[in-house]
């Protein structure tokens, strides 16, 4: 195995922090301690970026805002999420090709996707926010060009 050596800059006061954490777990130096503290820092991290599964159930009801006021559709749920057939102009029939994802707590449809397993995705990676907010009933924000909700257009 390769090893590469990285020179890592401390204060005094973080010097001796550090000095007794890697102690503390049983590290003879500073060097190991770092690159374990590293690697859990990093698999926390990429853990957290992996969108939530989420149990739809096949039927159900659910009111949405659509452009011309607010009415009941069918579709599939997931709270705090559901997935009706149609677009922000209303529902659609089959075959029509747009499927809208709304936040059931607000009806407000949060996108327009070409299928049904499009809105999942997304709802999936909305719900890591979601599960932030500790289910507060909170909307998800719009996002800018970066966020979630632009990174599945139609």
């Amino acid at each position: 195995m390769k090893v590469q050596t990285y020179t890592v800059r401390a204060s005094a006061e973080q010097a001796r922090t550090w000095t007794m954490a890697a102690r503390a777990e049983g590290h003879a130096s500073v060097g190991p301690w770092i690159a374990t503290a590293l690697d859990a820092y990093i698999h926390l991290r990429r853990n957290s970026a992996k969108p939530v599964p989420l149990a739809w159930a096949r039927f159900g009801r659910f009111k949405v805002r659509l452009l011309d006021g607010e009415t009941e559709v069918p579709g599939r749920i997931s709270f705090p999420f559901g997935i009706y057939r149609g677009t922000p102009a209303g529902p659609g029939s089959p075959g029509c090709g747009r499927f809208g994802l709304v936040y059931i707590l607000t009806g407000r449809v949060l996108a327009t996707l070409q299928s049904e397993r499009a809105c999942k995705s997304l709802a999936s990676e909305l719900a890591r926010t979601w599960v932030r907010w500790n289910g507060q009933g909170r909307e998800p924000p719009s996002e800018g060009p970066e966020g979630v909700l632009s990174r599945h257009v139609l």
